[in-house]
């Protein structure tokens, strides 16, 4: 079988960007079941364009882009998707990274994955609901916990007490 360069370095250039996508994720983890199911139909119906690619394609918001960065009111943060309480507003602390950051998670709240994208190891944060991507958790976060749970704000819902 003879390739030609440009269809290898096209294909090649494919996989590198499917590799690079926030979008690219391995079929163990898509295929995952979580309590609440609901049609792509359905959840576009239900999620703005930009809240669609973030809990159900895992993309990412630019940072400093979200108005839940700056909220300070005492409430909880909940899926944007479906609505389960996720944080607490005094776990939320300011990264300085430009989306909203919490300490911890409520009790049985979110779902640990492996993601493998952007060619590095990270642990992503999912609804433990519906599955939606809200975001990563690293281990620079401040006490007690030391980690930071870095959400997208599109992901979330703020509900002020």
């Amino acid at each position: 079988m003879r390739f030609e360069r440009r269809a290898l370095l096209g294909a090649t250039g494919a996989g590198l960007a499917c590799l690079l996508a926030s979008g690219c994720k391995d079929k163990a983890s898509a295929a995952a079941v979580f309590p609440l199911q609901l049609s792509e139909t359905e959840w576009r119906k239900r999620l703005s364009p930009a809240q669609y690619d973030v809990l159900r394609r895992a993309a990412t918001e630019p940072p400093f882009s979200s108005p839940l960065d700056h909220e300070q009111r005492r409430g909880t943060y909940v899926c944007a998707g479906c609505a389960l309480p996720l944080y607490a507003s005094d776990t939320k602390f300011d990264s300085g990274t430009g989306w909203p950051s919490f300490f911890r998670p409520l009790p049985d709240a979110v779902v640990e994955k492996k993601d493998s994208s952007l060619l590095m190891e990270r642990t992503e944060i999912v609804c433990r609901r519906c599955g939606g991507h809200l975001g990563h958790v690293f281990d620079d976060g401040p006490k007690p916990t030391g980690l930071r749970y870095c959400m997208n704000g599109l992901a979330l819902r703020f509900i002020p007490t």
